[in-house]
């Protein structure tokens, strides 16, 4: 190996030396944490700051150092509530319920556990990329039932536990919403599978909406299907039966009139 002489070895040991102060100096400010020496109040009112004026993922990051320093008290579990939402803000589904969760486990009988409740059911329920999106403009079996079970399931525990909380008129309305959906769906892909000539499996889940949604508006499209459906089967008997059902219960059906709608055309514009 070359060596140096020790002039050399000295000029070069300043040179790194003096290079790696530089770069200290460069890189000490920005990791600076400004919030290092924030009392629990402070985080919460910055970030609250943050919150009320729409910087959602400076907001939540701050309330996430609030919860992680000072991991006890009110505003620890407060916090933890508007990392929820932030989440929920930013659009991000995954982290927003799993804040929720970590709630629900953490303060079971917190005061606000009925607004977590509700906000649980609202990020499914308004989840862009689940089962409600594009209600009009996607076949409702194109879509994914889970979210809004979910959502249903929130606000289900909510009116249960907390009715009386104020919250749960428009929880009830949206538990209404589900249900009238939920039943689409199944009567949608009766429907589809009807137009395909799966007649069996479209009987099956037209039978499925009847039964799991009894009072939904879509019943009437069900029992439509379950009589195209026989018809096509051969089961008479059946297919009589579930007409006298449909004239019983919707004596005004338009599909009386005018049949089970086209392959490319969506029931939902008849409901």
């Amino acid at each position: 190996m070359k060596s140096f002489p020790p002039n050399a070895r000295r000029l070069l040991r300043a040179t790194l030396l003096l290079a790696a102060v530089a770069l200290g100096a460069c890189a000490g400010p920005a990791n600076t944490d400004i919030t290092a020496n924030w009392s629990a109040q402070k985080l919460y009112t910055e970030a609250k700051s943050e919150m009320d004026s729409g910087a959602y993922d400076t907001a939540t990051k701050y309330f996430e150092k609030l919860e992680s320093r000072y991991p006890y008290g009110v505003l620890a579990q407060q916090a933890l509530i508007e990392v929820a939402y932030g989440h929920y803000k930013q659009g991000d589904r995954a982290q927003a319920l799993a804040a929720c969760d970590r709630f629900l486990k953490i303060y079971p009988n917190n005061p606000d556990t009925d607004y977590v409740l509700y906000l649980k059911g609202r990020i499914n329920f308004y989840d862009n990329s689940s089962w409600f999106a594009g209600l009009s403009g996607q076949k409702v079996y194109e879509r994914d039932q889970h979210a809004a079970k979910d959502a249903f399931e929130s606000f289900k525990e909510l009116v249960t536990r907390f009715p009386h909380s104020k919250y749960a008129p428009d929880a009830r309305q949206r538990m209404r919403f589900v249900i009238n959906a939920l039943a689409a769906y199944d009567a949608d892909v009766a429907l589809f599978y009807d137009r395909h000539g799966a007649f069996v499996a479209a009987a099956d889940r037209a039978q499925q909406a009847i039964r799991d949604y009894p009072d939904a508006p879509a019943v009437e499209l069900a029992l439509a299907v379950l009589v195209d459906s026989y018809d096509h089967l051969g089961l008479t008997q059946q297919r009589d039966d579930a007409e006298r059902v449909l004239r019983l219960n919707f004596p005004h059906s338009s599909f009386f009139k005018s049949g089970l709608p086209r392959r490319n055309e969506s029931w939902w514009g008849l409901w």
